[in-house]
């Protein structure tokens, strides 16, 4: 393999046509937020990146695993695709299930990261993201993105978009902001 795995994962991404963002701990390190990880995070919301015939090339290469893996119907994901290369950080394809999770997406910047240009969620939508995943680990993230000299107008761009979360993720955000408006009315 002479290009890098998540080079060769984002290639077959934009082959077939599949609009994509950089989430996760590599969204975090691109927003300056440095956190170990194991591997990278790429999300979707289109069922395209659950097909195997996607990856009919990366899964022809002997070195590469590709596991497809397709949530079953009370599942808060559609699936996964994992991919693994030694020498290399594994990569997740995490494909979605909600509009709000498809305009996370569109909303994605290009950003150069990880030696690419690729599409990375803003801070806010990062927000979101943690708060539907809902772990310890997810909350200390949201601190670190709020503990920035912007906060203020942090806060005010997740309030926008809080409304098109389940509730429980939208009370979540209250018992870490503080009350900001009447939940049922967002």
């Amino acid at each position: 393999m002479s290009r890098s795995l998540l080079d060769e994962v984002t290639a077959s991404l934009g082959g077939a046509g599949v609009r994509y963002a950089l989430v996760g701990a590599g969204a975090l390190a691109a927003h300056g937020i440095s956190r170990s990880t194991f591997d990278l995070d790429l999300l979707t919301t289109d069922a395209v990146a659950l097909d195997p015939a996607t990856w009919e090339s990366l899964a022809a290469d002997l070195r590469v695993r590709v596991d497809v893996r397709r949530g079953d119907a009370d599942d808060p994901l559609a699936g996964v695709v994992r991919f693994g290369a030694a020498g290399e950080r594994d990569i997740d394809v995490v494909v979605g299930r909600w509009s709000w999770q498809t305009d996370v997406v569109e909303r994605a910047c290009l950003v150069e990261t990880a030696g690419l240009r690729l599409p990375v969620v803003g801070p806010a939508d990062l927000i979101l993201l943690k708060l539907y995943a809902g772990g310890s680990q997810d909350f200390w993230d949201i601190d670190q993105l709020l503990a920035g000299e912007n906060r203020q107008a942090l806060v005010e761009e997740v309030d926008t978009r809080i409304g098109a979360l389940p509730r429980d993720c939208r009370l979540s955000w209250l018992r870490i902001v503080g009350p900001t408006g009447d939940l049922d009315h967002r």
